[in-house]
């Protein structure tokens, strides 16, 4: 895997930080509609529904530089709404990756990356025996990049009407 461009420093991330995180994710989401038009990954979220995660015992996670915050990303052992459980191998204990957002001045600077490995130092760490995630099958999704990333796609479906990819890293 290539090293990032930056020093990134990747830590647990606090309600303190909420706000910021929230306003990251929705910078990244108003950069994948400027680039490709109105579609599923244009919502926004808020300082409000970044902490609920964390009450609801995800952990969110930041990267961050000298210059700010350059990334996120959320783990959690409870099964997000869109995810069926079906399309992926027997794990007994997956982790749930989520929320994974790279501000737009620094994408394609290796801190998706540096997300996804401290990611997998996590789960084997937790201990889990895998990661899931779902990416939004359309032009904006970011499932080229967790392909790249060693994750395999186990499974295509509409859930509620929004088409996504499933990806496994079985650890």
């Amino acid at each position: 895997m290539p090293s990032c461009r930056l020093t990134v420093l990747i830590e647990r991330a606090t309600a303190a930080v909420a706000a910021a995180i929230a306003s990251l994710r929705n910078e990244a989401a108003d950069h994948l509609t400027q680039q490709y038009g109105r579609n599923y990954g244009s919502g926004h979220c808020s300082e409000r529904g970044v902490v609920a995660d964390m009450k609801r015992g995800a952990v969110v996670y930041v990267a961050r530089a000298k210059n700010g915050l350059l990334g996120t990303m959320t783990i959690a052992t409870r099964k997000p709404w869109a995810i069926d459980p079906a399309y992926f191998a027997g794990s007994q204990r997956p982790l749930y990756l989520t929320n994974m957002a790279v501000a737009p001045d620094h994408q394609r600077t290796g801190v998706g990356r540096a997300l996804l490995a401290e990611a997998r130092r996590i789960a084997a760490a937790w201990p889990a025996d895998a990661i899931r995630l779902d990416a939004f099958d359309t032009v904006s999704g970011a499932g080229e990049f967790y392909a790249k990333c060693g994750f395999r796609e186990v499974g295509r479906k509409a859930y509620r009407a929004v088409p996504l990819i499933y990806y496994e890293l079985v650890l």
